[in-house]
């Protein structure tokens, strides 16, 4: 099958099952993932998809993927970005963790840790350190977004203008040199905007699959300096736009994580 071939049956994949992921075609048509993000890089530019988080879909069809479909993509590139995340944080640091696959991985890299406080609204933070007795975990509380499995709203943002933090980690739906983090949801920037005031130091988690796009209408504004982790499969045009914006961007080897 030639790469054209391919292309166009990718494309009928979209539209016939809403959505095509980036393991699932790899495994189809029996080529690398990185030849698959190519691919979808340029369908996505010649506008005969939209991109997804971990693939793409139809126009018109964009969703929000649930945290069981997260945690199925790319893991190794998550366990990469939070490897390097991880040997960030120091002894006796506060830290605040977002909700998503990603900052739940980090907090299991941290499971082991003593003298340091995690602050998060994240489910899948609590789950990985709610037998961490050497981490203090403090949970902001709010109302939980059971796709995200995150906690947004006015008792999130209320508790959280009362502590400040050493670093804060953060996820997204995709991330943008113009306009920031891209989310789903209003409640979810707000709140991003607040956990980034209150740190010294702001990182946003995000695999290659995520930088440059724009699948929904609602944003975080970046402050004047943060740190961008990504993994070694971001293409190189992307990286360079990022660090042209005065952006420190961290390339996390997936090979480490291996």
């Amino acid at each position: 099958m030639t790469a054209r071939d391919r292309r166009r049956a990718i494309v009928d994949m979209a539209w016939t099952d809403g959505r095509a992921g980036v393991g699932q075609l790899a495994l189809h048509f029996g080529v690398t993932e990185s030849t698959i993000r190519r691919d979808l890089a340029l369908l996505t530019s010649q506008g005969q998809l939209a991109r997804t988080y971990g693939g793409a879909m139809a126009h018109g069809l964009v969703f929000e993927a649930s945290l069981g479909q997260r945690s199925r993509e790319g893991f190794r590139q998550k366990q990469a970005i939070a490897a390097w995340a991880a040997e960030q944080i120091g002894p006796g640091e506060t830290v605040l963790l977002d909700a998503g696959t990603t900052t739940g991985q980090l907090a299991r890299e941290l499971r082991d840790r003593d003298q340091l406080t995690v602050v998060t609204i994240g489910l899948t933070v609590l789950n990985e350190l709610a037998d961490a007795d050497g981490v203090d975990v403090l949970c902001l509380g709010g109302r939980l977004r059971h796709i995200s499995q995150g906690l947004v709203g006015p008792f999130a943002e209320a508790a959280l203008e009362r502590v400040t933090a050493d670093r804060a980690f953060l996820g997204a739906d995709a991330v943008t040199v113009e306009n920031g983090i891209c989310e789903a949801n209003l409640e979810q920037t707000r709140l991003k905007e607040m956990m980034m005031a209150r740190a010294e130091r702001v990182y946003v988690l995000a695999d290659a699959s995520k930088l440059g796009r724009r699948p929904f209408h609602a944003w975080a504004r970046m402050p004047a300096s943060w740190t961008l982790v990504t993994d070694d499969g971001a293409p190189a045009d992307e990286i360079e736009r990022f660090r042209a914006a005065g952006v420190e961007v961290i390339i996390a080897s997936t090979k480490a994580a291996t």
